[in-house]
């Protein structure tokens, strides 16, 4: 039986990539990417050169068939999403269950992830830290799913596109105004931001911007009041205080 390694790479800066990330590259025989167009121009960079497996989220189940047979005739594989952790909001799951099941080892080479970068910076985080990634661009469906994750009382990490951030910050504000919020936008690149404050607050900022790009991850703090809403009221998660 053969290895595979999950390999997290870096989700902006270059400068985040571990020695063990390059050393496992530079070790495999070859190296599974969510696009190759994307990974090449990381490899190129560290100037290392290996053969290429398309591995994406639309051909996941026949693409990790296609590896397994790669670990079955003895080669090692590296697998990476295009930024952060795979697995995470990215594909790289059923390839692990595949692999496992096939009776091959996995190896996790931990990297930079959005999720626990802006939890790091965010406070206040408590015991309890839930994570779920991207919400259904549904509005019925987005407003349901808040208002379940805002009754839990833990505090959450969502994502979120550009497109949506402002129509996700109003669902949140519109539930409950004053939970306390932190928006990361581009985390580790250039443009880095971080913008705190109530959802209300953090809501004025971005709706008033008449630009926005890059991506966001969203931290939204716990509630020790919290008590689960039903989805057709707008009652809030906050005992004795209202929505606005």
């Amino acid at each position: 039986m053969s290895t595979l390694y999950i390999v997290g790479t870096p989700i902006g800066n270059l400068g985040d990539i571990t020695y063990r990330a390059l050393e496992t590259f530079k070790s495999v025989d070859v190296i599974a990417c969510e696009d190759t167009r994307h990974t090449v121009q990381l490899l190129n960079h560290f100037e290392i050169k290996k053969p290429l497996v398309s591995c994406r989220a639309q051909n996941e189940q026949s693409a990790a068939q296609k590896i397994v047979r790669l670990l079955d005739e003895g080669q090692t594989v590296a697998y990476a999403s295009d930024a952060g952790t795979p697995g995470i909001s990215d594909p790289g799951a059923v390839l692990v269950d595949v692999a496992r099941a096939a009776g091959h080892a996995i190896v996790p080479i931990p990297g930079a992830c959005a999720f626990v970068s802006l939890a790091s910076v965010a406070g206040s985080g408590g015991k309890t830290l839930l994570f779920e990634g991207f919400l259904s661009p549904k509005p019925g469906r987005r407003r349901s799913r808040l208002r379940e994750l805002m009754a839990t009382g833990f505090a959450f990490v969502l994502y979120e596109s550009p497109f949506r951030i402002v129509k996700l910050l109003a669902d949140i504000a519109d539930i409950q105004c004053e939970r306390r919020i932190v928006v990361g936008r581009e985390l580790t690149k250039l443009h880095e931001e971080l913008v705190e404050g109530t959802a209300a607050e953090v809501l004025e900022n971005f709706a008033g911007r008449s630009k926005i790009l890059g991506e966001f991850a969203v931290f939204v703090s716990g509630s020790k009041n919290a008590q689960f809403l039903d989805e057709n009221t707008d009652t809030s998660v906050e005992a004795g205080q209202s929505d606005y």
